[in-house]
């Protein structure tokens, strides 16, 4: 894409951020080399979605083909060269990094016939639904039992700065569900769900106060006087 680009990783180790890091990093001097440039190309992290692959690694990997044709860039998956989509139908070879075996196993074991029936799979889903309102918790894509045996996994990493606050909370109650209209109104009960939400759940400061009304300084007196 113009101005973003999916990947879709299978690694053994839990070294993904270590990964992004170096990818970006190497991609990012080679590219101010050659364009005489000088500073960050990407803003911000990535964001890392797990996704349950015997039952939705194959949509996903439709979706993220299809991203050019559903932005109006090309009319045909084909057309996008930075792609893996030439490469798993046949039309290019594959680079050294990418593996097609899996996807392609899945409509034959003969790789012509096989690489076909993914075609047709692919052009299938142009205008179909978007998979991302299906994730859950902001990074876990699944069966609702595959990602609930994950919540407590997710809990051990969040003291990990690296890993972005919304999945390392992934599995917390949203603010409407933390403050309702009585507690809201009960001055000691919503600073004592205002510390918790903050201390116990990493919600922001200023997003308690904005849900709850009061002045950003109020919050934050709260916590110091605590």
């Amino acid at each position: 894409m113009n101005n973003h680009y999916h990947l879709i990783i299978e690694t053994p180790e839990g070294n993904l951020s270590k990964g992004m890091r170096q990818f970006n990093g190497v991609y990012t001097q080679l590219f101010n080399k050659r364009h005489k440039k000088t500073g960050h190309i990407f803003q911000g992290r990535y964001k890392a979605i797990l996704i349950q692959k015997d039952s939705h690694l194959l949509e996903v990997c439709r979706y993220v083909v299809l991203n050019p044709v559903r932005a109006k860039i090309v009319q045909k998956p084909e057309e996008w060269k930075w792609s893996s989509y030439r490469s798993t139908v046949g039309l290019d070879k594959p680079h050294s990094c990418l593996t097609t075996e899996w996807i392609l196993g899945q409509y034959s074991k003969r790789k012509r016939q096989a690489e076909k029936r993914y075609s047709k799979f692919i052009e299938a889903g142009i205008g179909g639904k978007v998979i991302w309102k299906d994730v859950k918790g902001q990074c876990i894509l699944g069966e609702e039992e595959f990602t609930e045996g994950l919540m407590d996994y997710i809990k051990g990493y969040r003291g990990i700065k690296e890993i972005p606050k919304s999945q390392r909370y992934a599995d917390r109650p949203r603010l409407d569900m933390l403050f309702d209209e009585g507690i809201i109104k009960d001055k000691t009960k919503r600073n004592k769900i205002a510390k918790e939400a903050i201390e116990r759940y990493g919600y922001m400061q200023k997003e308690v106060a904005d849900f709850i009304g009061i002045h950003y300084s109020v919050v934050s007196r709260l916590l110091k006087s605590s």
